[in-house]
């Protein structure tokens, strides 16, 4: 499991080159995993969202500009570099997401009482959780009954896509992001977390085992991007 201390200062390393190694690497393709992310979510009109592991805080002002006023949003992470990115962000906007608040937290002891979210997102980082099953456990925790978890995360791809996949992770990715960033060795960890993540099968029976019900779970990108959505 990912050591926490570690993953922290792997992410203030590279929190000011974040984003822009992001559209490079995913070729922008994390664009449009987030329309989605953010579209499941408004199917279920949340009023409170907690978006864990928010990084710079990308899915919180999606999921800002979606609901406006319906819906006030919490990003929550355990990085204050990436944080401050996120409040950079959030203060060049001007007045724009006034229903979006940052603060830090940890993933495995979220410091919120039970039960005060509707929804809760998780986008690519779940799998830098060092218990997974804590991290769901406490994220099934904070919902109020009713209430629906979104983890958007990297999956196995499709059998046919896999080797082609997995080259461009061990060969190519790391020499773009060490460029990019500056930083090949966090990149060559977040691969190591890529390929040993469990499938969409494997993680719907962890979420299952979370105290979740009704999981379900959609490829993209040809399987190398997985939308699961479950309900407290």
């Amino acid at each position: 499991m990912p050591d926490p201390a570690a993953v922290n200062s792997m992410f203030a390393r590279i929190a000011r080159r974040y984003d822009v190694a992001n559209r490079l690497l995913s070729g922008g393709a994390d664009i449009s995993w987030r329309k989605r992310l953010v579209q499941a979510v408004a199917r279920s009109k949340p009023r409170d969202i907690l978006d864990l592991a928010t990084g710079s805080g990308d899915v919180a002002f999606a999921l800002s500009r979606r609901f406006e006023t319906a819906a006030q949003v919490t990003g929550m992470d355990f990085c204050q570099p990436m944080l401050d990115e996120a409040q950079k962000k959030k203060a060049a906007a001007g007045g724009r997401y006034e229903n979006v608040t940052f603060r830090q937290g940890d993933g495995l002891a979220l410091p919120l009482p039970d039960a005060v979210y509707d929804a809760v997102t998780i986008a690519f980082g779940l799998r830098n959780m060092a218990d997974r099953h804590r991290s769901l456990t406490e994220m099934h925790r904070v919902l109020r009954p009713g209430g629906k978890l979104f983890v958007l995360e990297f999956s196995q791809a499709s059998r046919w896509f896999r080797p082609l996949y997995l080259f461009y992770l061990r060969r190519v990715l790391p020499r773009l992001a060490g460029w990019v960033t500056g930083d090949r060795a966090a990149y060559e960890y977040l691969n190591n977390t890529i390929e040993q993540f469990p499938g969409r099968e494997a993680l719907a029976n962890e979420i299952l085992a979370a105290g979740f019900r009704q999981v379900t779970a959609r490829g993209m990108t040809f399987g190398i991007v997985a939308l699961h959505e479950a309900t407290k």
